[in-house]
């Protein structure tokens, strides 16, 4: 303890600023979400999300980040594991390449939301280029294509991230099992499924985790590029809990958000430490 005293302060330290500013306002929302409004304080029970889920608004955000989340999260993985199957094979400038595609992650999101918006805005760069080959100009941020588009730019800002989880996963994976794979007549495809598949179980495991909780900062982007007033199909559940913020509405506010995120993501996490000691125990 006398020779650790500092490390143990600096821990101190951190563990206090978490507990003052996640432990402890998480435990007081579980309160505000059984209560009618912060003022009166009465107990309601289960009230608020009964009302919740009535509430057409957010069942649309809901609907909507469901949809989100079933496009952007495989296609994430699915590229992001190609991209990084070929960079492990490309030796030469792999390093570079690699660094392209974090580049993206880097840029703030208002920066990237300024950019994108120039592109896809009724008077942006792909409406000019549309109309020099004679077709009519789309407000591409307003229009049924605008979830697509924010799929486009999520996958473009994301993509590096578990691109490098994959790289990082392919290399631990030893050469030797590709060799026996290979002497015992496994082709190109067996050897995926079999072997890297296999191996890269827990990665996949934690790019899920990864971007499920990335999807939900999307709402930086369609914020910034549509205001409070989005399509409908991109209202997602932050412009709800916004709403809600904005009309002082804490018990729904919380319910919506903090409980029911916090639950899903609880679920998704412990999926993944429950595959982590089932992948120890079969490699023991």
């Amino acid at each position: 303890m006398r020779k650790n005293k500092t490390a143990y302060l600096m821990l101190f330290i951190s563990l206090f600023g978490f507990m003052f500013f996640y432990i402890i306002p998480f435990i007081m929302s579980i309160f505000y979400a059984f209560i009618d409004n912060p003022l009166s304080k009465n107990f309601v029970g289960l009230n608020n999300y009964r009302e919740l889920f009535s509430n057409r608004y957010f069942l649309r955000g809901l609907k909507n980040a469901i949809v989100f989340m079933s496009i952007s999260i495989p296609l994430n993985i699915i590229i992001s594991l190609g991209l990084a199957m070929a960079l492990n094979k490309i030796k030469f400038f792999s390093r570079y390449l690699s660094l392209i595609f974090l580049i993206p992650l880097a840029i703030p999101s208002a920066t990237t939301a300024f950019f994108w918006k120039q592109v896809f805005s009724l008077n942006g760069v792909l409406n000019k280029f549309l109309y020099t080959l004679n077709i009519e100009p789309v407000d591409w941020l307003n229009s049924r294509y605008s979830m697509y588009i924010i799929v486009f730019i999520f996958l473009w800002k994301n993509i590096g991230y578990n691109m490098i989880l994959f790289i990082a996963g392919l290399n631990n994976i030893p050469k030797l099992y590709y060799e026996c794979a290979e002497i015992e007549g496994a082709s190109r495809f067996q050897q995926f499924r079999i072997v890297t598949l296999t191996y890269l179980l827990p990665t996949f495991m934690l790019s899920l985790i990864m971007t499920f909780i990335n999807s939900f900062k999307v709402f930086k982007e369609i914020f910034i590029l549509t205001g409070d007033n989005p399509h409908e199909d991109i209202y997602v559940l932050q412009h709800y809990m916004n709403n809600m913020f904005m009309s002082l509405n804490y018990p729904k506010l919380v319910s919506s958000i903090s409980i029911l995120i916090t639950v899903i993501t609880i679920f998704i996490t412990a999926l993944y430490v429950f595959e982590g000691r089932i992948s120890k125990n079969l490699s023991e």
